[in-house]
């Protein structure tokens, strides 16, 4: 599904991502971890086009995409979630959600000025599939309110909702459950199995080890902008680099 073949990128001359190279396989959860500071969040941006790569390359389903725009990385069917929250809070849950299918409304200006039949039967399809998305993530009974009266939890399943809401070929959950309690941690990881089992493809970028090692099939560890391990949750765990990359900083930290 995806390749980053040898992925650099740089901020002024401090080397955020060195050379890194992975695969993500289809209809997979891969988790992408490492201390903070390791380049994850980096990566994720020049995946989706926010930022760009100084070298290497980025290939969806062969397809080179680390030379186009956000956009139309997004029509190909890329959509993510954000470590901190990117929700309109005036907007209702369910206007927030239809914002994700934007690249599923095609038609003109004009052809909207004129509200002829078939932009009413497609704004009652793209409302009905966000209503679908929100009854996905149990939030269909607060579709109407305004996104800014929900708890901190039931705001990231929005963004997820809303992630999710256009089917997409790739998404790249950026840490899903960061500030969430044990049991709202515990309903996401059971939306993301749930999303695994109806063959979404999946780079997850989190903390929380319990979770990763709950739902990834395989993982990624980047240090310093290097990508140091890959392979099974029950390798990585044994991995002697990984090891001292976590525990080497927990030591610096004390």
């Amino acid at each position: 599904m995806l390749e980053v073949a040898n992925v650099s990128k740089w901020f002024g001359g401090l080397p955020a991502l060195q050379d890194v190279s992975f695969t993500v396989p289809s209809g997979r959860i891969t988790a992408l971890i490492g201390p903070n500071g390791a380049g994850k969040t980096t990566l994720i941006n020049c995946i989706t086009g926010v930022d760009t790569a100084k070298s290497g390359k980025i290939l969806l389903d062969q397809c080179l995409v680390n030379t186009l725009p956000a956009h139309r990385i997004a029509a190909l069917g890329v959509a993510r979630t954000f470590q901190n929250l990117k929700l309109f809070s005036n907007l209702s849950v369910l206007d927030n959600v239809l914002t994700g299918l934007t690249v599923k409304a095609e038609q003109s200006f004009v052809f909207s000025m004129l509200r002829l039949p078939a932009l009413r039967h497609q704004e009652r399809y793209l409302r009905l599939r966000a209503l679908e998305s929100l009854d996905d993530f149990g939030l269909s009974n607060k579709a109407y309110w305004p996104a800014s009266a929900l708890s901190y939890g039931e705001k990231k399943r929005v963004e997820m909702a809303r992630a999710f809401v256009g089917d997409p070929r790739l998404v790249l959950l950026d840490e899903p459950v960061a500030g969430l309690n044990t049991d709202e941690t515990v309903q996401i990881a059971q939306h993301i199995r749930q999303q695994r089992s109806a063959g979404h493809t999946m780079l997850l970028v989190e903390h929380d080890m319990e979770l990763v090692m709950d739902v990834a099939d395989q993982i990624v560890v980047l240090d310093s902008g290097r990508c140091i391990a890959c392979g099974t949750p029950e390798a990585v765990q044994k991995n002697p680099l990984v090891l001292e990359a976590y525990l080497g900083r927990m030591e610096a930290t004390a």
